[in-house]
C-alpha cells in the first residue's frame, strides 16, 4: 500500500479546484472541519483523519468524473481543504529525538 505522502502526490485534481482549496485552507479550523466532515465528536490524530478524508475524496472525485448528480462541489472542496490543512500539520510536526 501507499503512503500517505505518495497517494497525495498522485492526485489528479482540475487545477481551479486545488487553487481554491489552497485558498480555503488558510482559514482551515481543524476542529470545526473534521467534525463536520466526519461526523465525529474528537477529532482524530493527523495521520488517521489524513487517511479518512483521502477516502472521502476518492469518493466525491468518482461522483465528479461520472457526472453524478451526487455529486457536491462545496463538500469536494471542503474535504480538499481539510486534506490540505492536514498535511500542513503532518509535515510541521518533527520528530522527537530518542
Amino acid at each position: 500500500m501507499q503512503d500517505l505522502s505518495s497517494m497525495l502526490h498522485a492526485l489528479s485534481r482540475p487545477r481551479l479546484l486545488i487553487r481554491a482549496a489552497r485558498i480555503g485552507a488558510r482559514d482551515y479550523s481543524r476542529n470545526r472541519h473534521l467534525r463536520r466532515l466526519l461526523h465525529c465528536e474528537t477529532v482524530p490524530r493527523p495521520g488517521a483523519a489524513l487517511v479518512q478524508l483521502v477516502e472521502l475524496e476518492r469518493v466525491q472525485n468518482d461522483l465528479r468524473r461520472n457526472r453524478d448528480a451526487g455529486y457536491s462541489l462545496p463538500r469536494h472542496l471542503d474535504i480538499l481543504i481539510a486534506m490540505i490543512g492536514e498535511r500542513q500539520l503532518l509535515t510541521s510536526v518533527t520528530p522527537l529525538p530518542d
